[in-house]
């Protein structure tokens, strides 16, 4: 009998030990997309071709290639404190004092940070748009925030109006990204400059630049951002310089915040791989001029042949294409998974609360007229 007290005790003691708070028990994962591995073995197939993720489907810089093996023998060595190199980089690059720069592993922790840092849990709230990026959601709900989101338009277009409806003294964040994810529209600068302005006192504008690289030149807030004191931008190495896998990202933000930030950011999130790469690739204009080449023809491309099979497509200024099939000739469901079948990756919307819209990132010539040749032979059967 004693013997099975004790394990009784034990067994609600290691209960309590692992349980979590309420709203992380409820919490669903970021829902990233399928993986080439994954499709290769489900269906057997020798050829796969990923055009889901929004990668940079000419892969790798050159230049960032040769930093990373010359780098590999100072891989056992952490990195040096708050990354001056990779700072000074970016403060020269964007023309900024390198006081408001600040760089992490990946976009995804400056959005994280930002939350811990700007939002009391249970008292201050955010607003963003549905849909929209995964990673408001999650880590909103993380760091115990409050997020409302306004819905976009029915041409998912920005209504900014309904946005400011959300708001009130306690709004700490507003989140926009510009290019969107997944619809791929533009936020006219003096928009959200107006946005800026319109917010409540209390609230910073985060503006999300991650795919701005690809849009039509003039589309960026950084000209405005020194009459703008409430707006920090994010941008990215992960899509047009081909370095998602080694997850750098980066903000410029207002003096103190970025102090802030530093403060509280963990050690050398920043590994010494991911810094040398992304020196390299910042200085590589090569290699950027051919990304934006390829993507932009792709684009293109895509849109075109698209709507000539009688889809509805979302004009882009990003490097991807949000597409839904003519419903009469196949679902998007049923698309998506024919496409799969064939060893075509492209990203369902499901997770996005789309569940007739498909998003399709531009590749590489040949990957873009595969794609388009199995729509054709799909649709048309």
């Amino acid at each position: 009998m004693t013997e099975q007290m004790d394990a009784l005790r034990k067994s609600a003691s290691f209960a309590r030990c692992t349980d979590v708070r309420p709203d992380v028990a409820e919490f669903e994962a970021y829902e990233p997309g399928l993986s080439m591995e994954e499709i290769r073995l489900r269906y057997g197939l020798e050829r796969v071709i990923k055009l889901a993720s929004n990668e940079n489907s000419l892969g790798v810089p050159p230049s960032a290639r040769e930093a990373l093996l010359a780098a590999l023998s100072r891989a056992h060595r952490y990195p040096q404190a708050g990354n001056p190199r990779l700072v000074s980089a970016l403060a020269e690059r964007y023309r900024v004092g390198p006081e408001r720069i600040f760089v992490g592993n990946g976009s995804d922790e400056l959005i994280d940070l930002l939350f811990r840092i700007r939002a009391v849990p249970g008292t201050h709230n955010a607003v963003a748009f549905s849909p929209c990026f995964g990673l408001y959601v999650t880590q909103a709900k993380m760091a115990g925030v409050e997020l409302r989101r306004a819905p976009l338009g029915s041409d998912f277009d920005f209504d900014f109006k309904a946005m400011l409806k959300l708001t009130d003294e306690n709004t700490t964040l507003a989140f926009v990204t510009s290019p969107d994810n997944p619809s791929g529209r533009l936020a006219a600068p003096e928009r959200l400059e107006d946005l800026a302005r319109a917010l409540p006192p209390a609230c910073l504008l985060v503006v999300d630049e991650a795919y701005m690289e690809f849009a039509d030149e003039g589309q960026s807030l950084l000209p405005a951002l020194d009459r703008l004191p409430n707006v920090a931008i994010l941008r990215t190495f992960s899509k047009i310089y081909g370095l998602a896998g080694l997850r750098i990202g980066y903000g410029i933000l207002p003096e103190r915040l970025a102090d802030y930030l530093w403060r509280v950011r963990l050690p050398f999130s920043l590994n010494i791989l991911a810094e040398e790469a992304a020196l390299a690739a910042l200085s590589d204009d090569a290699f950027r001029r051919e990304s934006l080449r390829f993507t932009r023809e792709g684009r293109k491309l895509i849109s075109r042949e698209l709507q000539g099979m009688g889809c509805s497509v979302i004009p882009s200024q990003s490097n991807f294409i949000m597409f839904s099939p003519p419903a009469e000739k196949m679902t998007a469901r049923q698309l998506h998974a024919r496409l799969l079948e064939r060893g075509m990756i492209i990203r369902g919307l499901g997770a996005y609360h789309l569940p007739d819209w498909l998003r399709v990132t531009v590749g590489r010539e040949e990957e873009n007229r595969f794609f388009l040749e199995l729509c054709r032979e799909f649709l048309r059967a």
